[in-house]
């Protein structure tokens, strides 16, 4: 019975990843690659309408050309048919010229023609520029020695200026709360890759481990096993309804992350906490009535937001998938079955009019919100998939 159990799942699976896939070669990255960067005046287009025009008077967040290049950069490894180096080179120029200040760091929006509006620090910012540097030196192996150079003074200078001090990151200088755990998070994201690639994976290593620990102490409750958003200077939850809030998108996200941690350091404590934010997720976090993951609750499981954003939904789909991969019996086709039902719940967001864009917003009345595409959502779709592809490979 449990063999017939698990094929069912399995298919299910593998059906869903194949509607994935499909969609985002044949439809999301020819869409993206021709409308979705500027030929005229450079950089990547924040949004793009769901008639399939580019949003060209929108000021252009520093987060979303990192993204934009992993996208098209990761994408290019696994044969894209179009000429994604040339996007690449020509998005990251602009993204270098644009958005780095006099300083290591980057600054955080620019005007549509290029100038700096708002040169703030942002943790998150350079979370997602150390992130594109890794995917850059994995799938442009000649850039390999100039990304890692860029990647490891920017971590040095991050780490001299903004360092906290019991472990993790300031979120300026000088100390602006709450801190928070969401730059921790993609920080852990972009050390895991950097190890992959790094010729001296030392400092990334050192710092995934500080991150991981962070993690398992303080944002994630030890009584009930959600992991929080906002903290005090100790990093003791933030006073107020703000310190209880509880994101099931992240419960998810960390749980793949962890999980990936927990592999690759043989901790099994990590994969047992990631194990619990999952189940967090899935209990609390997923609107019956729409079968969406939504995107906020209070630390005692009751609802602070009701509205679903696409993004948690990638997550949902990453961290089932690997924790389907990790698993056996009963336990594997659990997390085979959430697998195709976080895939089915991201297709929702998926289907357009114009097929490669994608909703953004579903609030409880199951009518999506019409509104621009955001590019921001690409590297969450992306990943997602080209994730659960490797995923089904290895169930196969």
């Amino acid at each position: 019975m449990l063999d017939a159990e698990y094929s069912r799942a399995l298919a299910a699976f593998s059906d869903e990843v194949s509607l994935l896939r499909d969609w985002l070669h044949c439809d999301a990255l020819p869409l993206w690659y021709e409308v979705g960067y500027d030929r005229q005046a450079g950089g990547f287009f924040e949004r793009i309408g769901l008639d399939g025009t580019p949003c060209m008077a929108d000021n252009r967040r520093a987060r979303v050309h990192p993204r934009q290049i992993y996208c098209f950069a990761a994408a290019g490894a696994r044969n894209l048919s179009v000429d994604w180096r040339e996007l690449i080179q020509h998005g990251f120029s602009w993204f270098e010229r644009v958005y780095r200040r006099g300083d290591a760091f980057f600054g955080s929006v620019a005007s549509p023609s290029g100038e700096m509006i708002d040169e703030s620090f942002d943790l998150y910012n350079q979370a997602f520029a150390l992130f594109a540097f890794s995917q850059l030196a994995l799938s442009a192996p000649e850039q390999k020695d100039a990304m890692e150079e860029k990647a490891r003074a920017l971590l040095g200078t991050l780490k001299a200026e903004y360092a906290h001090p019991e472990a993790g990151f300031e979120e300026d200088c000088p100390v602006k709360l709450p801190l928070c755990s969401n730059p921790h998070m993609h920080l852990f994201e972009a050390c895991l890759a950097w190890e992959r690639v790094a010729a001296d994976p030392t400092p990334w290593t050192a710092l995934a481990d500080e991150i991981a620990n962070l993690a398992m102490t303080r944002f994630i409750d030890q009584e009930t096993g959600a992991l929080r958003e906002f903290f005090d200077r100790d990093w003791t939850p933030f006073p107020g309804d703000k310190g209880r809030i509880v994101e099931p998108g992240h419960q998810f996200e960390w749980a793949w992350l962890l999980t990936r941690w927990g592999i690759a350091r043989d901790v099994p404590k990590a994969i047992a906490v990631a194990e619990r934010l999952f189940e967090i997720g899935v209990e609390h976090g997923v609107c019956e009535e729409r079968q969406v993951a939504f995107m906020g609750l209070f630390d005692d499981f009751s609802i602070s937001d009701h509205v679903a954003r696409l993004w948690p939904q990638t997550e949902w789909l990453k961290a089932s998938a690997l924790l389907a991969q990790i698993s056996r019996g009963e336990q594997r086709t659990y997390y085979l079955r959430q697998a195709a039902k976080a895939a089915a719940a991201l297709r929702k967001f998926l289907a357009t009019d114009i097929p490669g864009l994608w909703y953004d917003k579903l609030p409880p009345s199951g009518q999506f919100v019409n509104e621009p595409a955001p590019a921001s959502s690409f590297y969450h779709i992306l990943c997602s998939i080209y994730e659960v592809d490797d995923t089904l490979k290895e169930l196969q």
